[in-house]
């Protein structure tokens, strides 16, 4: 019997049509005179928390400016076209993007104790944004997530999601000389700040979104970043199931200074922030109960020469279910760049200390732990996570050709307190692994190699393995491999 395609699917797919057919209408109809492209603000767009961009494209996809494609000289195929849709007015435009990624992931054990698993994962996303002028934009965003394969068990609702409304807002920015001054509305993608405290996760089908207010001022050397928002609760089938999580809210500020070049005579950012967590249903050991929690921290990063770096400290208070909170993270990351040329070697090392304790007993909790931080960074299998963790990696970074990236890496992995337990990437800890064993948690062997086929297609391989220590050991757990292949083609 032939495939058929999932109704979620076979809609999506139909809006993306739809929305083609119109564009290309819209493409057809003569463009105006470019205007002159707008001032952009003081503050470095790079360090602003809105994402990086190779080639135009970010994964974050509102945070592309196509405005280049006003001219037609610049647009090399009917893609490109549709980065430019104008609507009456020069500054009244819409822009049109899309991802179309296919995966497939195999785990010798999963969850460290399990048996054999694959899933084979796709996601189709379609984004849509709206300027209404030079000030006004909207944005919207529909996800499209599906996996299968062999003991997948019951996949949550950011791997498999018949339809969902990933982002919608509606945002405001204004120039005052060199300041910018902007606010937001909506659900969004919200990740100003250390990449190992919040993160897309792209790692996941679907991005994680947050919904609420982020407002900004940008200067010429100075920013600040307020927010308040909510997570979302997602289910597996269409837009009606998928909510605004009360249970779970996050604001602060996130400030940014821009050192003085003379210094260094290379980028260098500042970036202070004070941030707090409130969650009803927090999970420490038996214990399911309300907690606040506060972060308070620095992040260095950015260039110095041929090196390159990315520090956090962070300090976190709070209580759980009334018992007090104190917590410590310390992330350390940096390469060097071993020749003059771009392409030339990196070799770095990242090290990193999370404590731990109290999840189990004691007056006070010392468990360390992220908003929702890049969940792959300790193992890409989704085994380890900064909690309780103490790690050092060193790495290095090839590029044998201009399109291809190859990174390797070894990391040796500790718990910081052997009555706590070891703790997976979503949090959860590994049953059984408290006060057992010793102090050594896993051995981690990586190797990553992405082809940038073309700026639109990119083809990625990873491979690992896990040796479990004897902190997993005596808990019943077991060393894993891991693989995965994809291909992810976005315009």
């Amino acid at each position: 019997m032939p495939w058929k395609p999932p109704l979620s699917l076979r809609i999506c797919c139909g809006v993306l049509s739809a929305t083609l057919a119109l564009a290309a209408k819209a493409a057809d109809s003569p463009a105006a005179t470019p205007p002159a492209p707008p001032v952009p603000s003081g503050y470095p767009a790079a360090a602003t928390g809105q994402g990086g961009i190779a080639s135009g494209y970010s994964a974050v996809r509102w945070v592309e400016d196509w405005q280049r494609m006003r001219d037609p000289g610049q647009q090399r195929d009917f893609l490109d076209r549709l980065k430019y849709l104008p609507l009456g007015r020069p500054d009244v435009y819409l822009t049109l993007s899309g991802e179309l990624r296919g995966r497939i992931n195999h785990t010798e054990h999963a969850q460290l104790n399990g048996g054999e698993q694959r899933q084979d994962i796709y996601r189709v996303f379609l984004g849509t944004d709206l300027h209404l002028g030079p000030n006004l934009r909207l944005y919207g965003e529909l996800g499209h997530g599906f996996i299968d394969g062999r003991n997948i068990g019951r996949p949550s609702g950011t791997m498999r999601n018949d339809l969902f409304l990933q982002q919608r807002f509606i945002d405001w920015t204004d120039h005052y000389g060199d300041v910018e001054v902007g606010a937001r509305y909506g659900r969004q993608v919200f990740i100003d700040g250390p990449n190992l405290l919040v993160a897309a996760r792209d790692n996941n089908t679907l991005h994680f979104t947050v919904n609420g207010l982020r407002t900004w001022i940008n200067g010429d050397r100075l920013r600040a970043d307020l927010f308040d928002v909510r997570f979302n609760r997602l289910g597996n089938g269409g837009i009606d199931d998928d909510h605004s999580d009360g249970d779970r809210r996050f604001s602060g500020i996130t400030g940014g200074i821009v050192l003085p070049r003379r210094w260094f005579d290379s980028p260098l950012y500042l970036d202070p922030f004070l941030w707090r967590q409130r969650q009803r249903k927090a999970t420490w050991g038996a214990l399911s109960a309300r907690e606040e929690r506060y972060y308070g921290g620095l992040r260095l990063w950015g260039e110095i020469g041929k090196a390159t770096l990315d520090w956090t400290v962070n300090h976190q208070w709070g209580d759980h279910d009334g018992r007090r909170l104190e917590a410590w993270q310390a992330l350390f990351a940096q390469t060097w760049r071993l020749g003059a040329d771009r392409l030339a070697p990196r070799l770095g090392f990242h090290a990193d200390y999370a404590s731990g304790g109290g999840a189990y007993g004691g007056p006070t909790l010392r468990n360390a732990s992220a908003p929702y931080g890049n969940n792959i960074y300790y193992a890409y299998g989704l085994f380890l996570t900064p909690t309780n963790l103490a790690a050092v990696a060193p790495n290095l970074v090839l590029s044998p050709f201009a399109t291809v990236r190859v990174t390797l890496e070894y990391q040796w992995t500790w718990r910081v307190d052997r009555d706590d337990a070891v703790y997976r990437a979503n949090g959860t800890a590994y049953a059984g692994t408290a006060g057992t064993g010793g102090s050594h948690s896993a051995d981690v062997a990586r190797l990553q190699v992405v082809w940038t086929v073309t700026p639109r297609l990119s083809l990625t391989t990873r491979l690992e393995h896990l040796e479990a220590g004897s902190a997993l050991e005596q808990g019943g757990y077991r060393s894993s491999n891991f693989a995965a292949v994809f291909a992810s083609y976005r315009f």
